[in-house]
């Protein structure tokens, strides 16, 4: 897709990443108000599917499935199935876990990708810088909820595996990456078909719920992966994970311009800890 590899050159990846974080913080929001109507395995059934039809009419998934050598297929099967479960366990935490708790322990694979690309000590100091400012806007308290924590932390590791392999789809350009993460989506949509379908049906007759629904698909799925994508295919794997760190601050602002909650001092601390880092830190050569 031509279009999309010229916009991730003229854009700064930056840019992308900044899209990505708002909307990543937007499509929770529309999905927490639809759990007590869908239920949480409807809504990610709901995600998933309105994101796969949302992609299909210009990422044509089943060609590129079909034209696919063996390690491709096999990367979209992994990444499908990534996507399938991760959407589901994310839900199914946040369900019984704060949302402050589920964005830190996601944080924790990111740090563990950024760590194994970061290895100058200015770059280490700059992750050490953001990972203070990330944990001084994050009210983290522990769960004595452990089915809640074990879906936590499988979202998170499966949130660092999604990274990877993203990252790896991206190197092939970004028309292509997002080519692939059609293909991906769709297969995720047949993965997740069975868990969450029976409830999601029950709701189909309502045009609000299933507008809500396919709100939270191009939130959630279809504006931010097509973001990392552009953003990825420009900046190494490292960089990238050390971004993540953004995604707190982001969310700070968000909810002082949208929600008019008014950060205190430790909230500011944290955000200025975090640009240090991210303004600390070098790309390597690629």
């Amino acid at each position: 897709m031509p279009i999309l590899d010229t916009a991730a050159e003229k854009v700064p990846p930056q840019a992308w990443f900044v899209v990505s974080a708002v909307f990543h913080y937007l499509g929770p929001s529309f999905a927490v108000l639809l759990f007590p109507a869908v239920g949480v395995f409807g809504v990610a059934w709901m995600r998933i599917a309105s994101a796969a039809l949302i992609f299909a009419p210009f990422t044509r998934p089943m060609k590129t499935i079909r034209t696919a050598d063996g390690q491709s297929r096999m990367l979209l099967v992994a990444l499908g199935i990534t996507l399938a479960v991760m959407n589901v366990s994310f839900y199914l935490a946040l369900e019984r876990l704060p949302m402050s708790l589920v964005a830190a322990m996601e944080f924790v694979s990111t740090i563990v990708i950024a760590l194994y690309g970061l290895r100058t000590p200015r770059n280490l100091l700059a992750l050490t810088l953001a990972v203070a400012g990330v944990f001084a806007l994050i009210d983290v308290r522990w769960s004595a909820d452990p089915i809640g924590l074990g879906f936590a932390a499988l979202n998170a590791g499966l949130f660092g595996l999604y990274v990877v392999l993203g990252h790896r789809i991206a190197e092939s350009g970004a028309g292509r990456g997002v080519e692939t993460l059609g293909a991906a989506m769709a297969l995720a949509l047949v993965f997740a078909f069975p868990v969450g379908f029976m409830q999601a049906l029950k709701v189909l007759g309502s045009p609000e719920l299933v507008l809500a629904g396919i709100g939270v698909g191009l939130c959630s799925s279809v504006i931010p992966y097509i973001s990392d994508q552009l953003a990825m295919s420009r900046l190494p794997r490292a960089t990238f994970a050390l971004m993540l760190a953004l995604l707190p601050a982001t969310a700070t602002v968000v909810g002082a311009v949208v929600l008019a909650q008014v950060p205190g001092l430790r909230d500011l601390a944290g955000i200025a800890l975090v640009m240090a880092g991210v303004a600390l830190h070098r790309q390597a050569a690629r």
